[in-house]
């Protein structure tokens, strides 16, 4: 699509929008608008950037005069490189304020907090990779469903992170924030490594960018086993594959990629505490031994770039074929026994799902003049479309599906349109005026005939940044922004009560509001007045219109009422030397729900919400012999009730890693995860469930354990 299409296609949604919208929001739009359609761009070669001040790794790390928010940033692999990890998806965490654990197996989606949010798997955080979206909307286990398990950390480039929905070109599920991250297109040298670790782990990775002709073939192959501290073994068995041809650079060049990934695993759910206290089951142990699954995902994906002094242009597409089968026992007794009278087969229920995904995003940035103002404007179109052959819910026992709830077909199609005006109207005033608008097609063939159906919505979020500065390198900042996130296409749709645990079954239902509105606003300040210092102090508010609870029996979320979030952020990164880097954050967040609703449900507490977060680190690297690397994290109690009578415990876990290189491109490491080995959880739920031997249902702390010390040691060797 040309350029002058994209134009057209903003015109005519912006004057349908135009219609209906009340004056402020009619000279929002227009001024949107006019920004983004401005003919006869001076070539001024974009925005100049003012006084910028380079922290850390990377020239695009840390930067003051472009960032347009205090809590944006870009991530670079110099400080991923000696930092220990326990999980792939812990690379989120280089994310101020962000927290990942894990509540089942270690091959399915992690869980995720920030912003006071339980993300469960990633609903109100929207991750990308390669350019693809990782989120996967009507997944059967849960809305927004994101599976890191296939990402490579030794392959990430960088990694540049938004909070808060201030971006214009970002949509879907990311009211919390988002992050897009990159690989390498070409290594300094191709390696092999081979970790082997306590409790069966074993890894192994080789990697390379040989040079063809001008062009870099990025290749990798892992493998992945692993048993952990549990009774019953995990026996995690995880492969994944990566071909990515490229040329040029990420502003200039393309790349096209080829990703496979499948893995199987045992699961140890979450276990009722007063299991573990009465000497039931041990601290690691479980109580359904067939709980577990296995996934896949394939994808193939293209991305070009062109970028001179006249603006910058990108195109990215995809393909994405991906299954999973998911079973898990959360309630142990308690339906079998309401269904049957006895506790023969247990709670197990198995989540299934079938997709291909495939999604175009077209992208075009203007550089030139307003009013005699250098000035950036972009319009942007993002495409996708998920064909879910399979979602679907069922009763089983030892992995043996003996009862469906639910088993569907859906078609769910989005496109979403953006523009974004950014202007330099002073030498230390800049404002970013953005719109985006977001239609969505539902489309669900159910088992249940009667909740079939099809539904469409629409919703538009505009976004508002003003930066003051800087002054003395300090600069300061205004954000103003709508975003969403879309609910499960099936509950737009479902009219009856499809499930036969519940007593309301086949009873009249009320379909869920397909897209559900957020608002943020922010106020912070980013400084390197110090020498080597650059902290971040932001103060934000959130606004939701629907929260999304996890429903303990069923393993998935559901529509509650609305909520809003406010707090506090301070990061700070610090490279006193060239060899050493310190960063440190704090994250204070308050969630409560809003409206007259939740008196009725005894108090205003969003259960699970993250409430504090503490991380520190250093990372040490001379380029010469030793390297090191240490880290705290510090995941505050949490209110597990609406009234706030049960909390969770806080952790705080240290990991740590020291390398010695051998030479010629080779390197020994160990890394020690919880080095003080603390008897702490990585998460905590509460709920009812019924073992075998109650009389009825116990409401109670359910829990999984932090994972016990663990020692893995690497060889790397060039070749």
């Amino acid at each position: 699509m040309s350029v002058s299409a994209l134009g057209s296609s903003a015109l005519r949604i912006g004057g349908s929008l135009l219609c209906g919208a009340g004056l402020g929001a009619r000279v929002f739009v227009v001024l949107a608008l006019a920004g983004c359609l401005t003919p006869g761009w001076a070539l001024a070669g974009g925005i100049p950037t003012l006084e910028t001040v380079v922290v850390g790794g990377g020239s695009e790390e840390g930067l003051i005069g472009l960032a347009g928010a205090a809590t944006e940033g870009t991530v670079s692999a110099r400080q991923l490189e000696h930092r220990p990890l326990l999980r792939p998806a812990e690379v989120l965490e280089l994310i101020p304020g962000l927290i990942v654990s894990q509540h089942s197996g270690d091959g399915k989606a992690n869980q995720y907090y920030l912003r006071g949010f339980n993300l469960d798997h990633g609903t109100d955080f929207s991750t990308r990779v390669l350019g693809m979206p990782v989120n996967l909307p009507t997944h059967a286990h849960g809305q927004g469903y994101s599976d890191l398990q296939f990402l490579i950390p030794e392959l990430v480039e960088r990694m540049q992170y938004r909070k808060g929905p201030y971006a214009a070109d970002v949509g879907d599920f990311a009211a919390a924030g988002s992050a897009t991250i990159d690989y390498f297109r070409k290594l300094e040298a191709p390696f092999a490594q081979v970790t082997l670790g306590e409790r069966g782990y074993r890894r192994g990775l080789l990697a390379g960018s040989p040079d063809l002709d001008g062009r870099n073939l990025l290749y990798a192959l892992e493998w992945t086993a692993n048993d952990g501290p549990w009774a019953l073994p995990e026996n995690l068995a995880r492969l994944n594959g990566l071909l990515r041809l490229s040329q040029g650079s990420r502003d200039n060049g393309w790349s096209v990629a080829a990703m496979a990934y499948r893995a199987r695993w045992n699961a140890t759910d979450q276990v009722p505490q007063r299991a573990i206290d009465a000497g039931q089951i041990g601290r690691f142990g479980n109580l359904n031994a067939t709980d577990g699954g296995h996934t896949r995902r394939s994808s193939l994906s293209g991305e070009w770039s062109g970028r001179d002094a006249r603006g910058w242009t990108r195109l990215n597409a995809y393909a994405i074929d991906y299954s999973l089968d998911l079973w898990s026992d959360f309630s142990f007794c308690l339906n079998d026994m309401a269904l049957t009278g006895s506790c023969q087969r247990g709670d197990q229920f198995h989540q299934a799902d079938r997709r291909k995904v495939y999604g175009l995003d077209v992208a075009h940035s203007g550089f030139g003049a307003l009013a005699g103002r250098p000035a950036d404007f972009t319009l942007g179109v993002q495409v996708r479309h998920d064909s879910i052959d399979r979602v679907a819910l069922g009763l089983s026992s030892a992995r043996q599906d003996y009862l469906a709830i639910r088993n569907d077909k859906v078609a769910q199609s989005s496109i979403g349109l953006f523009g974004e005006a950014q202007v330099q109207w002073h030498d230390k005033l800049r404002s970013i005026v953005g719109l985006r608008s977001d239609h969505y097609h539902f489309d669900v063939d159910s088992s249940l005939a009667q909740n079939s159906g099809k539904a469409q919505d629409h919703i538009t979020s505009p976004k508002l940044a003003l930066i003051l500065g800087p002054w003395a390198k300090t600069e300061y900042y205004a954000n103003l922004g709508f975003g969403f996130h879309s609910n499960d296409a099936r509950g737009t749709t479902t009219r009856l009560n499809p499930d036969p645990r519940d007593p309301g079954y086949l009873s009249p239902v009320r379909p869920v509001t397909p897209l559900v509105r957020a608002r943020g606003y922010e106020l912070g300040v980013r400084s390197a007045i110090v020498p080597g210092l650059h902290s971040a102090l932001a103060l934000w508010r959130l606004d939701l219109g629907s929260e999304l609870v996890f429903v303990g029996d069923a393993g998935s979320t559901e529509p509650s009422f609305p909520s809003r979030r406010s707090g506090i952020e301070w990061a700070n990164y610090w490279t006193p030397t060239p060899a050493l880097i310190v960063d440190a954050d704090l994250a204070l967040s308050r969630a409560r729900y809003t409206g007259a609703a939740p008196a009725l449900a005894g108090g205003r507490h969003v259960p699970g919400a993250l409430e504090k977060s503490f991380s520190a680190g250093a990372t040490y690297d001379s380029h010469a012999r030793w390297t090191a690397g240490l880290r705290l994290r510090y995941f505050g109690p949490r209110a597990l009730v609406e009234d706030n009578t049960v909390r969770s415990r806080a952790s705080m876990l240290v990991n740590a890693r020291l390398g010695y290189r051998l030479g010629s491109g080779s390197s020994l490491s160990v890394e020690v995860l919880n080095l003080f080995d603390r008897r702490v959880s990585d998460i905590d739920y509460y709920y009812a469930s019924q073992l075998r031997g109650e009389a009825r249902p116990v409401e109670g702390i359910h829990t999984h354990p932090a994972e016990l010390r663990s020692l893995r040691v690497s060889l790397r060797v060039g070749y």
